[in-house]
């Protein structure tokens, strides 16, 4: 597993403090409320960023990140990723997983046929929907519940799925 952890994507800039748009990869956007720091990801280095403020906006989160004054400033952030030190993160119970640990993992049917990688995952209320694209760019959505996830194997990075009469 990496040492960080994916946060989140900046997508945009906000207003004209130079704060930042964040696509969030978690299902708790609030969590973000408990953050001091995150490091964003750029060509390849980490920089680290102290967050002054955060701020919500339809389900996207708002930073406003210290030394980040103007929106050109913010705009030369664009497009990176947001992440913070694994060992920050809390212990999660057995079964359940980081989002970011998800992410890019290639699901299969218990029949070994490749379906594509995990492109996303949303929060429903009720429970999670894997939002799986193959090669050519269809994307199939797959609940996460017991009867349709039956392995998530992170050391192999792979995700095993049994795929129920009528769900694709």
């Amino acid at each position: 597993m990496e040492k960080y952890l994916e946060l989140g994507q900046i997508v945009n800039t906000f207003g004209i403090r130079g704060q930042v748009k964040v696509k969030p990869f978690t299902d708790d956007i609030k969590k973000f409320d408990t953050f001091k720091e995150i490091f964003v990801e750029k060509k390849n280095q980490l920089q680290l960023f102290q967050i002054e403020k955060v701020n919500y906006s339809k389900g996207m989160v708002i930073l406003k990140l210290k030394g980040i004054e103007t929106p050109e400033q913010a705009e030369t952030l664009r497009n990176c990723y947001i992440k913070m030190d694994r060992k920050n993160a809390k212990k999660l119970p057995e079964g359940t997983y980081y989002i970011a640990d998800l992410i890019g993992l290639d699901v299969y049917s218990d029949e070994e046929e490749l379906l594509g990688k995990v492109d996303y995952i949303y929060n429903t209320g009720s429970s999670d929907i894997y939002v799986i694209k193959n090669d050519e760019g269809k994307e199939i959505l797959l609940p996460a519940i017991k009867d349709v996830l039956k392995q998530v194997d992170l050391e192999n990075k792979k995700i095993i799925v049994h795929i129920i009469e009528g769900l694709i």
